[in-house]
């Protein structure tokens, strides 16, 4: 297959090639054996992250007055400009990434007896990454330095393998199902880095061609998972079902205390629907009772958090080793246990059918980095500390509204989910945020909630900006919620609004008539809020720092002004400051996710030109939303940002993409 799509940001694109080639063999009654390989290759045109002038997103912060160029057709930079002028990286750099995979998956199994099976699996997945960055003198980068350029060489190992028994039979009305193996996963990371600077001519793209190489570096890194597992399937008359499991799983990511985790799971099964008392019954074609418990572990972190670490510096030329990390032979898996419980149900030949699940979900032991005192010489340490409950509510209903010629179905889904930190160990509240970012985990609230001062508005009388004090009282009590100041210190933080939608839900209607359907999908979520952290600069009432929102044209201008912007003052904070309420924006969102027309051509038109089928096509994604975000899109992730705690950030995050895409199938 073959894509290449040009990026909505300037100087944005990805072109990617695949293959795949799967075989398999009988080579006996006893023996079985296949093989697969995909091969792929992807070529990036990358822009900078959003926490970088030199992003395409930054060019808003720019004042839209500016010329682009000056009369002799160069790009205008700063001071004509307030800040550096990201189209010169589009002109004068390029950040090309070559992406090279290569996946190998073979097995061999052996048919032992009828009921019996002994399969071995070995993959392979090779991951290479080049890449080659050059900022010419005019760019942001080479300014000074006649040119500056890196080269980024990683490559990525994985090896893993899996064996195991798998038998099955039947003794009477009782069917079994059982395995029983083993799997391993070893994994190598290796990269190389070099800068150069120093560049005879701009057209000159290489390290190669650098006067003066300022840097280079190489790591390589290892981490492994050693894992036993079972599973036993047991059902009478397809009516009442049994399921057991268990896994025993290790991580060289963990301390020597705590390598090993150990993981059961059992459910139960009940299909009423297959009782005597249900047989002749016409409202209900199938109805099933389950619940199940189960417990999983989570190793997401990086692979050597559990031990001491020293880190490599240089003074004069001179090597050296310092402190960097506080062992702790004790860090362990990360582990939820969830209880859960349901109901899949159809009615009317199953006209109309669905599911409704509640569950419960509780993780101990979260893998948080965190401060430990300044006098211990560190910063912070990764530990297992606290808990973390989610309670939900999960709904499925499909319907077959009309049959025949004109048909009609409909999906819909809808969950509820409640999360919430309920012990940290010896601390109340792990706040990394500094003075601009606002996620942060407390207990009683759920994980990565925003905090900061509350915003009161402006005051009418000058124009100041107003925050609610919100001083608690010995009891832990807000006696005055309505008291205020202009002096932002004096505003006690308190929790603003979290990251996580409490609702998220989506319809979907597929309509068809003699070979034209119409399918749409309607999502979205509603609960969450989202830190504009780039409103700091656009939407701070004329302070001076970047190009305004249209809405600070609304700011106080004369005493008694009764509105939501404070005075604008060149030069002069007033309400800007990023952790606070005001740069909370409602996350809530519909979105017509997706629609698709298409025509299906009859079978006697196709068959006429030598075809099985031929359909026409035209799809569409993320053509509506519906929202009162006051960002450009309420799906946002703020690509240096994303971690465990901090979620529902935006800062220059660029929206997605409207597509169409128009296509013909074609089956011979």
């Amino acid at each position: 297959s073959y894509n290449n799509s040009e990026g909505i940001l300037v100087s944005n694109g990805i072109e990617k090639i695949s293959a795949r080639l799967n075989v398999d063999n009988k080579v006996s009654k006893l023996v079985d054996l296949g093989f697969a390989l995909s091969l792929n290759r992807t070529a990036i045109d990358q822009v900078s992250a959003d926490n970088a002038f030199s992003t395409p997103m930054q060019l808003v912060a720019l004042s839209p007055v500016t010329p682009v160029r000056d009369l002799d057709g160069n790009l205008y930079n700063t001071p004509t400009t307030t800040y550096y002028n990201g189209l010169l990286d589009v002109e004068y750099a390029t950040r090309d990434i070559i992406e090279y995979r290569s996946i190998a998956n073979g097995y061999l199994t052996f048919n032992l007896m009828d009921n019996l099976k002994w399969r071995n699996e070995l993959g392979f997945d090779l991951y290479n990454l080049k890449e080659n960055a050059r900022y010419g003198e005019k760019t942001e980068s080479g300014t000074g330095v006649n040119g500056y350029g890196f080269a980024n060489y990683g490559q990525t190992q994985n090896l893993t393998t899996k064996s195991y028994l798998d038998f099955f039979d039947n003794i009477g009305d009782i069917g079994i199902s059982a395995v029983l193996g083993t799997e391993f996963q070893y994994t190598t990371v290796d990269n190389a880095w070099a800068e150069g600077q120093e560049f005879p001519l701009d057209e000159l793209k290489t390290l190669a061609s650098a006067g003066l190489i300022t840097g280079a570096s190489s790591t390589l890194t290892q981490y492994s998972f050693l894992s036993y597992f079972t599973r036993v399937n047991l059902d009478y008359k397809a009516k009442y079902l049994l399921t057991i499991s268990g896994r025993i799983d290790g991580s060289s990511r963990f301390g020597e205390n705590n390598r090993y985790g150990t993981f059961p799971a059992a459910s139960l099964g009940w299909v009423i629907s297959k009782e005597d008392f249900l047989a002749d019954n016409s409202t209900f074609s199938f109805l099933k009772l389950r619940t199940s418990f189960g417990q999983t572990g989570n190793a997401g972190i990086s692979n050597f958090g559990h031990l001491g670490l020293y880190g490599v510096g240089s003074y004069n030329s001179q090597s050296g080793l310092f402190p960097e990390q506080i062992p702790n032979p004790d860090l362990g898996w990360e582990t939820t246990q969830q209880i859960d419980a349901g109901i899949d149900f159809g009615f009317f030949k199953n006209r109309i059918s669905g599911e409704i699940d509640y569950y419960v979900k509780k993780t101990s032991d979260l893998l948080l980095e965190v401060p430990v005192p300044a006098t211990s010489g560190y910063s912070k340490m990764m530990r297992n500390v606290g808990n973390v409950e989610n309670k939900g509510f999960e709904l499925i209903i499909n319907t077959n509204n009309l049959s025949g010629d004109l048909s009609w179905t409909t999906s819909f889904n809808f969950s509820v989910n409640k999360n919430k930190v309920t012990n940290l160990g010896d601390q109340e509240m792990i706040d990394n945020g500094s003075a601009r970012y606002m996620n942060i985990v407390k207990v009683g609230q759920p994980i990565g909630v925003f905090y900061g001062a509350e915003y009161a508005g402006v005051d009418p009388a000058n124009g100041d900006a107003l925050w609610y004090i919100n001083a608690e009282d010995a009891s832990g009590n807000i006696p005055d919620p309505e008291a205020t100041t202009n002096y932002f210190p004096d505003a006690n933080f308190v929790v603003l609004g979290k990251p996580t939608p409490d609702v998220i839900g989506a319809l979907t209607n597929t309509l068809g008539f003699k070979g034209i359907e119409l399918a749409f999908t309607f999502q979205g979520v509603t609960g969450n809020s989202i830190h504009l952290i780039g409103d700091q600069w656009m939407g701070a009432n004329g302070v001076w720092y970047d190009n305004q929102l249209k809405s600070q044209l609304a700011s106080w201008k004369n005493p008694g002004d009764i509105t939501n912007i404070p005075q604008a003052r060149l030069g002069w904070d007033n309400g800007d400051q990023s952790r606070n309420s005001r740069y909370l924006s409602d996350g809530a969102y519909i979105k017509l996710r997706s629609l698709s027309l298409s025509y299906e051509l009859p079978r006697k038109v196709t068959s006429k030109i030598k075809l099985d089928r031929m359909r026409l096509f035209i799809q569409g994604q993320n053509l509506l939303t519906f929202s009162k975000y006051e960002g450009w899109d309420p799906e946002v992730s703020t690509d240096f940002l994303n971690d465990n705690i901090t979620s529902g950030c935006d800062f220059y995050s660029a929206p997605q993409p409207r597509t169409l895409v128009f296509g013909i199938n074609i089956g011979l």
